[in-house]
């Protein structure tokens, strides 16, 4: 482990920082070190090799941790929320290496923390609003009604009651993690997000949108354009775990009705996209069939 000392002014509020790393470059060892010099910093690299923080260019501010393997983004977030843990931080704002947060991200995400804990309301997590230039903007928040997902244009000045948040930008309150659970490590990467804030709701914990914080977020790969639309793409091995986990989610009875029943009719939707405009066609055919295979027979883990 990196030499790093985990240390912050008492009068910002106890906010850390983890970023995953996977075969990082020069920009990403930029990125990391900029943020360690805001806050505390923890850098999980699921890289396949283990290199000595130094001769990355690693600021010695940051606790570096080389797992020497690929052991998911949900086992890699649970190492370093641990490690914040361990040294008394209070919220932890979960980054991908190629996340740009803006200041404002990095000051008013934990301040809305710092705000609920005060006020004594449950909030497990708090997040931004993306921006995917490439897919047409803003995304919207979303809700889980009644056999639908409703869907909220981030806007105004207020925090905003969300049933979910992509991990990268968001801000965890880790007064409620222990209660809530660490990232389910068998669905290694995808729905991990969703799955963790599927059930801090179910235990009674809101998730706020802070409309007014905007973060830039690339979904995958790049986009291919169909009837004129961009559609969000990524490689056949990803499309492995995204169809295996939408099947191992469904089958489970806390996940709401509303994200079963939108999954399930797009799944037939991505099989169709899959096989006529990605690259590497019968590839991306195969490694989703093997997905709804192994999600269906409860072969998760590391594929």
């Amino acid at each position: 482990m990196h030499g790093g000392t985990l240390t912050q002014t008492s009068a910002a509020p106890r906010a850390g920082a983890v970023v995953v790393f996977f075969n990082p470059d020069a920009a990403c060892i930029e990125r990391a070190n900029r943020l360690a010099s805001r806050m505390p910093c923890v850098v999980v690299d699921n890289t396949p090799a283990i290199l000595p923080a130094a001769s990355l260019g690693l600021s010695e501010a940051i606790v570096y941790l080389p797992n020497g393997e690929n052991v998911g983004i949900a086992t890699a977030l649970n190492q370093g929320i641990e490690a914040l843990r361990r040294n008394g931080v209070e919220m932890a704002l979960l980054f991908d290496q190629d996340s740009d947060p803006p200041a404002a991200l990095l000051s008013d995400l934990p301040a809305e923390v710092a705000r609920s804990n005060e006020a004594g309301e449950r909030v497990a997590l708090v997040g931004p609003a993306y921006d995917d230039p490439r897919l047409g903007g803003v995304a919207p928040f979303v809700r889980f009604r009644h056999w639908k997902l409703e869907r909220l244009v981030p806007e105004g000045n207020e925090p905003v009651d969300v049933d979910f948040l992509i991990t990268s930008g968001s801000c965890i309150n880790l007064r409620y993690w222990s209660e809530v659970g660490p990232m389910d490590d068998a669905l290694f990467i995808d729905f991990v997000d969703l799955e963790w804030c599927v059930r801090a709701k179910q235990k009674g914990y809101r998730i706020l949108g802070l409309p007014w914080i905007r973060m830039s977020h690339e979904l995958g790969a790049e986009p291919v354009r169909i009837f004129g639309r961009p559609y969000p793409m990524h490689g056949p091995l990803r499309h492995y775990y995204q169809f295996r986990n939408v099947i191992a989610l469904l089958k489970r009875s806390y996940m709401p009705w509303s994200w079963k029943t939108t999954e399930l009719v797009k799944l037939p939707v991505r099989l169709v996209v899959y096989s006529f405009f990605p690259d590497q066609r019968s590839q991306h055919i195969m490694m989703a069939l093997r997905g709804l295979r192994d999600g269906w027979a409860g072969r998760l883990g590391r594929h």
